[in-house]
């Protein structure tokens, strides 16, 4: 492969990573003047230090608007900034601090000239331009002034924040239930140093599982092992609240360190419980849980790992009846969370590394980036919709865990199918949930009849509940609605002028779930009578344990 053929495909995949928008890469047709190139180069050096790139990249000869490639005429050799100086000379002495670009040309497709300029990300304070820091946003260009939160996060990148140390903390700081707890942990992450591990002194411990530092309480240590009273040694806010809505009411709590123990706490205070789908091809039910405890202690575990704990936010974690929300402060740290579903991309950068190496050796988090991947994969064993990051901002990331279901067919899809890949299960989601997907992945779910309608309304099949010769059994299992049972009843009580509570149940027994047990079908029954008896619909007339219904038939409608 020939450079044009190297710089060519390279060109083709920036390309397609623009149309999701970044702060790295910029396309240009033609050169315009010295000072737009140089803020260009300023905001991609700094883009490329947000995004957690190495490099950003400049490319002339592509439409920025439509990124079709269409060859340029600029050739900066030829080019010329204010005093006849040399185009390339002059920026290098108005960009600070100097930072070591490349400008490189090439043919692309072996036809079309492309200049492209290769800038290295900013490290450790912002790439300026005449002395003036710029950052992309959206498709503008314009001044960092206006983001002192992006500055701030420039400014540290070389800092780790997490592996600073506490002056005068000792480990009298510490919780004992906390410690033994990161003991578990630990001989769980490596089990063949279990034995050993044991005889280690607390110190010995803390120090090999990187909690401490060559003996140093840091705010790694206090953020998961403090003591409760211990946590305003850490300098900014270190809390987790928790809010549910339950009912109407609104409810919760905030918990601090050691976050060992309060994300154990938080999984105890979350309604979790068993439910039943009810699929179209089987004669049994799945019963799921509304949520996988190893899934809200990932999320919990990754907002504590992943929070920019300098901008003194809590980490939130909203519970609603339809699923569980958790926010942390700073956007994603490197990529996007797509990058991370299918698990096949390992963070290159951490924003706390200090924290993130500890978490990782007393096994509360993953360093492969499997996180997201294993999210995605529990919620398609348990039929469930999918995670998401879609109200995730540059300043937050908004994980929103599903906890119901939104489309059974969607449901019944992945339990008549168990071995569909986890692709086709996040594009059946994204079905499911109306969110656009392209003509490629439209074929996929067609050509395995996952999806019906045509573009762009379409929907998760209903073939499976058709194509089975299990329908009967599917509806005994249902059984009829509540809504079906009044009608049934009340049908019943016109032909008949009145019904004892023993002939309504020989009635409506029969076509209740045969799922429900005795019990259930006679809280069923009442039920039912109830809401009746508060539409006025039925009356009742007791004769010692005798108990008989009527008809109220001029008061219906």
């Amino acid at each position: 492969m020939n450079r044009d053929e190297k710089y060519t495909i390279l060109l083709d995949e920036q390309i397609a990573s623009a149309r999701r928008e970044n702060r790295y890469i910029e396309f240009k047709s033609n050169y315009q003047d010295p000072n737009k190139l140089g803020e260009y180069i300023s905001a991609l050096s700094n883009g490329a230090c947000l995004d957690h790139e190495d490099f950003g990249y400049l490319y002339f000869g592509v439409a920025d608007k439509t990124l079709e490639v269409k060859g340029t005429t600029f050739n900066p050799s030829q080019e010329y900034a204010k005093g006849n100086q040399s185009l390339e000379i002059w920026l290098r002495q108005q960009i600070t601090p100097r930072i070591s670009f490349t400008i490189e040309e090439f043919m692309y497709g072996g036809e079309k000239r492309i200049v492209r300029f290769k800038i290295p990300a900013a490290v450790g304070e912002p790439t300026m331009f005449n002395w003036k820091a710029y950052i992309r946003v959206d498709s503008h260009t314009t001044s960092m002034e206006k983001y002192p939160d992006w500055m701030r996060e420039i400014y540290m990148s070389k800092a780790d924040w997490s592996a600073m140390p506490i002056e005068g903390a000792t480990i009298g700081d510490l919780d004992p239930r906390a410690i033994k707890k990161a003991r578990e942990g630990y001989k769980e992450r490596y089990p063949e140093l279990a034995e050993e591990s044991d005889k280690w002194s607390d110190e010995v411990f803390l120090d090999r599982a990187a909690l401490t530092i060559d003996g140093q309480i840091t705010r790694t240590t206090i953020l998961l092992l403090g003591k409760e009273e211990k946590a305003h040694k850490v300098p900014h806010i270190a809390q987790i609240a928790w809010k549910c809505y339950q009912d109407g009411e609104i409810f919760g709590d905030i918990y601090t360190v050691p976050f060992i123990l309060a994300t154990s706490s938080i999984l105890g205070r979350i309604r979790n419980y068993r439910f039943k789908i009810y699929p179209p091809n089987t004669m049994i039910p799945a019963e799921v849980w509304k949520y996988d405890s190893r899934s809200i202690l990932e999320g919990l575990h990754n907002a504590v790992a992943h929070q920019d704990y300098t901008q003194n936010a809590r980490i939130l974690v909203y519970e609603r009846m339809e699923g569980l929300t958790f926010e942390s402060t700073g956007g994603f740290f490197c990529g996007q969370y797509e990058d991370y579903i299918y698990g096949l991309k390992t963070p290159k950068l951490y924003r706390n590394p200090a924290l993130v190496k500890a978490m990782v050796n007393i096994k509360m988090i993953d360093s492969q980036g499997y996180g997201i991947h294993s999210l995605y994969v529990r919620q398609k064993d348990r039929y469930l919709p999918m995670p998401d990051y879609d109200k995730s901002t540059d300043s937050t990331v908004v994980l929103h865990l599903p906890g119901n279901v939104i489309d059974e067919n969607y449901s019944f899809q992945l339990i008549a199918n168990t071995d569909m890949d986890l692709t086709e299960a996040v594009l059946l989601d994204h079905v499911q949930k109306h969110i656009p997907i392209n003509d490629q992945a439209i074929s996929l779910l067609r050509k395995h009849h996952r999806i019906e309608g045509r573009k762009p309304n379409l929907i998760v099949s209903k073939h499976i509940a058709h194509a089975t010769g299990t329908k009967v059994e599917y509806s005994q299992h249902k059984g009829l609605e509540t809504q079906a049972c009044e009608q049934f009843l009340i049908q019943a009580l016109r032909d008949h002028e009145y019904l004892s509570i023993q002939e309504m149940r020989r009635l409506l027994f029969p076509v209740l779930s045969d799922q429900l047990t005795e019990e259930q079908k006679n809280e069923k029954l009442r039920t039912i009578i109830r809401r009746l008896k508060n539409k006025g619909l039925v009356r009742n007339e007791a004769k010692g344990q005798h108990s008989t219904w009527y008809y109220n038939g001029e008061k219906e409608g």
